[in-house]
């Protein structure tokens, strides 16, 4: 099939005139900013807003979605141009799986590599392909999966054999992608994400936290992320339980939308004897989220499994404590800045969350070597190390 220039141009940013001009053009799957934002969202905003900075660059986002395509016009930050034939997402991807085709340049226009943020890459007739894979929750915890996530590892051995490149968000899941995936060392790269950005906290933030927490609590324990399996929120509440019964100002605040773990969390707030001072505010903006992640006494994060982790280091950048799991990512992200515990552990949680909300001294280094830590992690870093694997994927280093 020729590919030929998209027939809509969807919207573009202007680009200065003073810059030199882009000598790799990059198409980018930006359909995870559409909706409310996840973690993949928060990945693609912070990357885009880092490639966009680049003089070096010509980005255009795309969308796979038919109804929801334009959405993605006042979703992309400054620098990041949108401009591609209308995509529908069950089709094109049934397509994809089955015959490899039609190449996404048919949709979005010539490219030098075509970069798929979430977990798949679609196919291409000439630009390289990158593809993010996040974690390898699908491999390693299959029964903690959607059945649309179950698709990923068949799509993702298919692309390795096609000649993707990879990019992992860490050094961890980038080692578990070469041992279970047999992929090539030299074409997996892994490169940390930033911190995404956190808004000021304005009035309505301030007086939605105060309907949330209640006014007698003292003590704050705060959790952020969907009610799924492998961030083991039973888990947390399962050690809450074990403190609060000593502590009468203790609150417990599970912030996040329902997800597919939500029976078992129901369960264990149920089966909690302190189930009137156990909080769950559902999904909140980004500035409740502020709020939240700074009135916290500690932030827990006893995941089960992590290819990266989002919400610590957005606590830490608000100079918060952390208690995490040693699962996955977490010790190669978080370092010393947080007090580590086994997951599965709600006895070695409850100690490590009363050693935190117990020591001041404790509280407050974590909290300083917390912020220094965050402030490592950029957007700009990682949008760095993103352009170098790039320019290895195209088949000749861009134009």
């Amino acid at each position: 099939m020729t590919t030929g220039p998209p027939q809509r141009d969807e919207g573009t940013a202007p680009v200065t005139p003073t810059q030199p001009a882009p000598s790799l053009r990059v198409a980018l799957d930006a359909t995870a900013l559409l909706g409310r934002p996840t973690g993949v969202g928060a990945f693609c905003a912070g990357l885009l807003a880092g490639l966009g900075r680049r003089p070096d660059l010509s980005v255009n986002a795309f969308a796979v979605s038919w109804r929801r395509r334009r959405g993605i016009v006042d979703a992309v930050p400054p620098g990041v141009a949108v401009h591609q034939r209308p995509m529908a997402a069950r089709p094109l991807h049934a397509a994809w799986r089955r015959v490899g085709g039609p190449p996404v340049e048919w949709f979005v226009g010539a490219a030098d590599v075509v970069h798929g943020t979430n977990f798949v890459v679609p196919p291409t007739r000439r630009a390289g392909r990158v593809m993010t894979v996040h974690d390898l929750t699908t491999v390693r915890y299959p029964e903690m999966c959607t059945p649309a996530a179950l698709a990923f590892p068949p799509l993702i051995r298919r692309a390795l054999v096609e000649g993707a490149f990879v990019h992992t968000p860490s050094r961890f899941v980038a080692d578990e992608v070469v041992d279970v995936f047999g992929a090539d060392p030299d074409r997996v790269q892994a490169v940390h994400s930033g911190v995404p950005a956190l808004p000021a906290p304005g009035a309505a933030a301030a007086d939605a936290l105060a309907r949330l927490v209640p006014p007698g609590a003292t003590e704050v324990v705060a959790a952020v992320g969907t009610a799924e399996p492998r961030k083991d929120l039973p888990g947390l509440v399962a050690a809450f339980d074990r403190l609060a019964g000593d502590r009468p100002g203790l609150v417990l605040v599970l912030a996040g939308p329902p997800g597919w773990g939500e029976a078992a969390l129901d369960a264990a707030v149920s089966a909690s004897p302190f189930p009137g001072r156990i909080v769950r505010t559902g999904w909140i903006d980004d500035q409740t989220r502020t709020a939240l992640l700074a009135r916290a006494d500690v932030l827990a994060y006893p995941s089960v499994y992590e290819g990266f982790g989002f919400p610590p280091l957005e606590a830490m950048a608000l100079g918060t404590p952390v208690v995490a799991s040693t699962a996955g990512a977490l010790p190669e992200v978080l370092g010393d800045a947080a007090v580590l515990v086994p997951p599965g552990d709600p006895d070695g949680l409850a100690a490590a969350l009363a050693r935190v909300l117990d020591d001041p001294d404790l509280a407050a280094a974590l909290a300083a070597r917390g912020s220094e830590r965050a402030a490592g992690y950029t957007w700009d870093a990682c949008a760095e190390g993103v352009t170098d694997l790039y320019r290895r994927a195209t088949p000749r280093g861009g134009r």
